[in-house]
């Protein structure tokens, strides 16, 4: 396949890109080349900014299989990748988020496919908060835009609603600094004692799944949840990471109030991504990118003794919290093998 990945090139589109190659595909990059890339001559590369309007002008004319779209955040973006890429791609996947769940009122949790239909919240009051509702609703202008296309017109689009991200390639660095905190001992300050559950995924398998949907014709005109299943609280996450580090943690619950007061970012109002990776009707390559429980024994580090010491009190040698069952809606085509 000839595959066109617009943005993107620092994380998933990165770990995607280098998939791509690896399966023998021919990549195109579209961003605005502000970032280096390992890939050489193994790509070819347009350089241009979207919002000038480059995209257009670069993709016209041109062709192929498929497009993985990172970079589409509002209506008017989706719009004119359909005028654009219009009878010239053949499939067209938009990286969503699960965020156009969260600005439903009232706010499905979890989350499901058919939740996305409903009245909308109104626009927060805070800055903060606004700005994540503008994240929200913009992606859901960009996502009516493609199902208005498939249904008028056929443009083969999918859209994947993806939660919070995480994986060695985080430019966030998000996971990244509990691990230093964990290292260096210092406390970790849970917002109203960490119990919130939370839904993620990891990085490398997003771009799996991405690879393994593309030119699936029963998934043209559909929108998909993609998560891994557990639902751990940030507390049982950060148990996990100082269990396998070695590092018991120093925890320290505050209510949110006090932290936001002292001029930190709180946990927000349940901003953290809802989606759920039930009803889906493709049978696809979903990710389980939480790590293996049942892992077999290993020969012990010098940290081994303590580590154990502290496991046999630690919140993560209990079982994550079990996801709920779900039915899936009635399937709209048969799935691809």
């Amino acid at each position: 396949m000839h595959v066109l990945v617009v943005g993107g090139n620092r994380f998933v589109g990165y770990e995607l890109a280098l998939r791509l190659l690896a399966g023998g595909h021919r990549v195109t990059l579209f961003n605005r080349g502000s970032r280096s890339d390992p890939f050489g001559e193994r790509v070819e590369r347009l350089r241009g900014d979207r919002t000038a309007g480059d995209f257009a002008r670069l993709l016209a004319g041109r062709r192929f299989d498929a497009a993985v779209d990172f970079a589409v955040f509002r209506g008017e973006e989706a719009a004119e990748a359909v005028r654009t890429l219009a009878n010239r791609v053949g499939h067209y996947v938009m990286i969503s988020t699960g965020q156009v769940y969260l600005v439903r009122e009232p706010r499905p949790a979890p989350a499901r496919e058919p939740d996305y239909e409903g009245p909308l919240m109104v626009a927060p009051a805070s800055s903060r908060d606004r700005e994540e509702w503008d994240y929200g609703i913009g992606k859901r202008a960009a996502e009516d835009v493609l199902g208005e296309a498939w249904a008028r017109d056929g443009f083969p689009s999918t859209r994947l609603r993806l939660p919070m991200v995480n994986g060695e390639r985080d430019y966030f660095r998000r996971l990244e600094g509990y691990l230093w905190r964990l290292l260096d001992g210092g406390p970790l300050i849970l917002p109203d004692g960490g119990d919130r559950p939370m839904r993620h995924v990891y990085g490398a398998a997003v771009a799996r799944t991405i690879v393994s949907l593309l030119g699936r014709r029963p998934t043209f005109g559909e929108a998909y949840n993609l998560a891994q299943d557990e639902t751990p609280t940030p507390r049982e996450m950060i148990a996990i990471a100082a269990e396998l580090l070695g590092a018991p943690p120093r925890f320290v619950a505050l209510p949110s109030r006090e932290i936001e007061a002292a001029g930190l970012d709180g946990p927000g109002p349940s901003w953290d991504s809802a989606t759920s990776r039930c009803a889906s009707t493709w049978a696809g390559s979903w990710p389980r990118s939480w790590p293996n429980r049942r892992r077999p024994p290993r020969p012990p580090s010098p940290a081994a003794t303590k580590r154990e010491r502290w496991r046999q009190g630690s919140p993560s040698a209990a079982p994550l919290p079990a996801r709920a069952p779900c039915a899936p809606p009635p399937a709209r085509g048969a799935s691809p093998r």
